[in-house]
């Protein structure tokens, strides 16, 4: 059966159509809309107007097969995959560990047969099987293939079922997306900011690569570049900094309190997450939060950084921690904490609207992680607003890859940047 709303389209007015949208809400003239209802309801209404909004392809009693993954690597080092359908609904995800691009690529491969011919509605079941069958769990390059391919799989089911993915886990918790940019001077925060920007990530300035223990020249560096950063976007913007893992334990600490006064948003891996012990060792030495994650896999390795009060921040990374079926229910043990998400996304836009639909979905979403909005990847690339994204409404991840402007983007040959110590040639992280 046709929606009544949807068959009117065509003819509707916007004046007319916000107001069918808003009798369709329960709005009257006595409760008007909300902005927030308002620019749901124009972004569905342009959506539709683009046919990318329409009624459920596929009844829920319908069958639908898995026919082919396709892996595509695309510049500058990501790795996008297709899960195709004999219903024609294709799902997209990112099933990538940086700079491991061919070895996801063919493991990818190896679930293939496993996928294939099965109904990928069933993605909850999926997800065990693919990581229990394995025998060998977890781990970086196997997490990732999995959760690239958990994504493209809720991507099929929103898709199938006309709705967004967050509506499938709940409907929306928020009505809009915070993010933050990557800058590491006054000038490009002051240019981020121009173009909507409000919260950003950086790293401790630096004149080489950091020592085990740092003289106090290179301390005071450090700390003063963060007071410019700070002094040039003012009290109202947030600055994160990550360590990057690249930082002892002794030289974070003193890195820490220098950077107090200052009120960064986070602290982002002080030091290597294989020794738990020694992060929350940091964390009670400071009041500013603790993050980590992006190296964390699976519920079972968030665990402990929440038992032993490692993090107060969680940023587990949708394209290595599992995808949106397991970021969700860490979101729902970080809970317990009383910790916050703020979902790693170094990569594509593909994560990024998986990201999006988790943030959409979970009570406690901190800000979300991008570095591309994807502009010459996507069709309709996500736009930043007084440091937000609107919530998506259209079906599955909410984003369709745009095949003619990536074609002069397809391959790379991307490697971890290897560094080494001017000095003595010793091999430092970076």
């Amino acid at each position: 059966m046709s929606h009544p709303i949807e068959n009117k389209l065509a003819t509707l007015s916007r004046r007319t159509w916000t107001r069918t949208i808003a009798a369709a809400l329960g709005a009257t003239a006595a409760a008007p809309l909300t902005q927030a209802q308002e620019r749901r309801v124009e972004e569905e209404r342009r959506a539709r107007e683009a046919g990318m909004i329409r009624n459920a392809p596929i009844g829920y009693k319908e069958t639908i097969k898995v026919t082919k993954l396709e892996t595509i690597l695309v510049k500058p080092r990501w790795l996008f995959l297709k899960v195709h359908t004999d219903a024609g609904i294709v799902g997209l995800g990112e099933p990538i560990t940086e700079g491991r691009a061919l070895t996801c690529a063919t493991a990818v491969q190896e679930v293939a047969p496993y996928l294939v011919g099965k109904d990928p509605r069933a993605v909850a079941h999926h997800w065990q099987a693919i990581y229990r069958h394995a025998f060998y769990r977890g781990g970086p390059i196997l997490t990732s293939v999995l959760s690239g391919i958990d994504q493209a799989l809720w991507d099929i089911k929103g898709k199938a079922l006309g709705v967004p993915v967050y509506e499938l886990l709940g409907g929306p918790t928020r009505s809009r997306i915070r993010v933050y940019a990557h800058a590491r001077s006054p000038r490009a925060m002051q240019e981020a900011m121009k173009n909507g920007f409000n919260a950003f990530k950086t790293g401790p300035a630096k004149q080489r690569p950091s020592r085990y223990i740092e003289t106090p020249k290179q301390v005071k560096y450090a700390i003063e570049r963060f007071a410019e950063l700070r002094a040039a976007v003012g009290d109202d913007a947030d600055i994160g900094i990550d360590f990057h893992g690249a930082i002892s334990p002794a030289l974070a600490k003193l890195l820490i309190k220098g950077y107090e006064p200052y009120n960064p948003l986070f602290i982002e891996e002080p030091c290597q997450a294989q020794n738990h012990d020694v992060m929350a060792e940091i964390a009670r030495g400071t009041h500013l939060p603790i993050a980590t994650g992006e190296r964390v896999f699976t519920k079972w390795g968030f665990r402990e950084v929440l038992e032993k009060k490692a993090a107060t921040v969680l940023q587990p990374d949708m394209c290595h921690a599992g995808g949106i079926t397991e970021v969700r229910l860490i979101a729902g043990m970080a809970e317990a904490y009383y910790a916050s998400i703020a979902p790693h996304n170094p990569l594509g836009p593909i994560s990024l609207a998986a990201g999006v639909q988790l943030a959409a979905s979970i009570p406690n979403f901190l800000i979300q992680e991008q570095v591309s909005l994807g502009e010459g990847y996507v069709k309709q690339p996500f736009k930043v607003s007084k440091g937000y994204l609107e919530l998506p409404v259209t079906p599955g991840l909410g984003v369709e890859l745009d095949d003619n402007a990536m074609a002069d983007k397809i391959g790379h040959d991307w490697r971890n940047q290897e560094s080494y110590d001017a000095d003595d040639g010793s091999v430092v992280d970076w």
